[in-house]
């Protein structure tokens, strides 16, 4: 059974930073996009990072390009979402996700397999 297992919320202050992890346990990381989404109440679930195993490469909702980084960590399959400069308005729930759909675009959420529980990023003064 393939479980990730999302971590690292919190409550931070404006301007804070926080690492998430997802840690991945019955699954092997292949030529495939990984995501991070977040959910914040009232609204749809948004594809916020993503990387592409196959060659390293990334990419990013423009609301958090230049604030928010991610990796991964083959060794201990990991994937991480570390995020700087944080805003209120990137308070939401945020989840790892994998197995990506290539016939489905990037950061539409149907489009990945597995997910992870959720982890909740609360950005406040």
């Amino acid at each position: 059974e393939v479980q990730l297992v999302d971590s690292g919320g919190g409550l931070v202050q404006p301007g804070g930073s926080l690492r998430l992890s997802c840690a991945a346990s019955g699954y092997t990381y292949k030529s495939d996009w990984l995501a991070w989404f977040r959910q914040a109440p009232g609204k749809e679930r948004e594809g916020v990072a993503a990387l592409y195993t196959g060659l390293g490469s990334t990419y990013y909702a423009d609301s958090v390009k230049g604030r928010f980084t991610i990796s991964r960590d083959i060794a201990k399959n990991t994937l991480y979402l570390q995020m700087n400069s944080l805003k209120p308005e990137d308070t939401a729930m945020y989840y790892c996700a994998a197995e990506h759909d290539r016939g489905r675009p990037l950061f539409q959420a149907q489009g990945y397999k597995y997910w992870g529980q959720g982890t909740q990023v609360t950005v406040s003064s």
